[in-house]
């Protein structure tokens, strides 16, 4: 084959490895769609922390021989493999059962979301991180005293906007755009801090 030939070959296939890829995963979804949602949320979960590791590590220039904590990645793989993955899969099978016709069907499935899975979710996201973490209950109780109450606003501020959008995502790819959000506000919380 001539080289301008294998050129446009090897351009071609670029194009069909994201589709061959869509495809694969709109498969696996179909055969195992609690487990590909718990694969898919425990990789982006790891890597947001990841992510937010480098980007704080990148802040801190008085201290760049800190190393990555390798645990961090691990514990929200952890997290996101048996926790959001396999619960945003049922919550947002919970609130498929409102007909997308209804009158108000994308407020309702938001407002369900927003006033009772956000409060929860975020509850559990304290507990399970800290037993990972191997803290005990007064450690526990001491971290939603002080951070349960400023992140469940932030919470309602940021993820409503993403939260709207997402409930009206066909109903395989909610869990995949929300753990897409997910990375990017990991991110950028550690961004913010110093």
């Amino acid at each position: 084959m001539a080289p301008a030939a294998s050129k446009l070959t090897a351009e071609a296939d670029l194009g069909a490895f994201p589709r061959r890829a869509l495809a694969q995963y709109l498969r696996l979804l179909r055969l195992y769609p609690v487990l590909t949602k718990a694969t898919t949320s425990g990789i982006l979960s790891a890597l947001g922390n990841f992510l937010a590791q480098l980007i704080e590590k990148n802040q801190e220039k008085e201290n760049c021989s800190q190393k990555l904590d390798v645990r961090g990645p691990l514990r929200y793989a952890i997290y996101g493999f048996f926790f959001t993955g396999p619960l945003g899969h049922s919550f947002y099978l919970f609130v498929g059962w409102i007909p997308p016709e209804a009158p108000s069907a994308g407020i309702t499935r938001l407002l369900l979301g927003r006033l009772l899975f956000a409060p929860a979710f975020l509850s559990s996201f304290f507990l399970i991180v800290n037993s990972l973490e191997g803290k005990d209950a007064a450690t526990f109780t001491a971290k939603m005293k002080r951070g349960f109450w400023p992140a469940l606003p932030m919470n309602w501020r940021v993820w409503t906007r993403v939260q709207f959008i997402n409930v009206n995502v066909p109903l395989q790819f909610q869990v995949l755009c929300a753990d897409l959000a997910a990375l990017f506000w990991h991110t950028y919380l550690a961004s913010l801090r110093k």
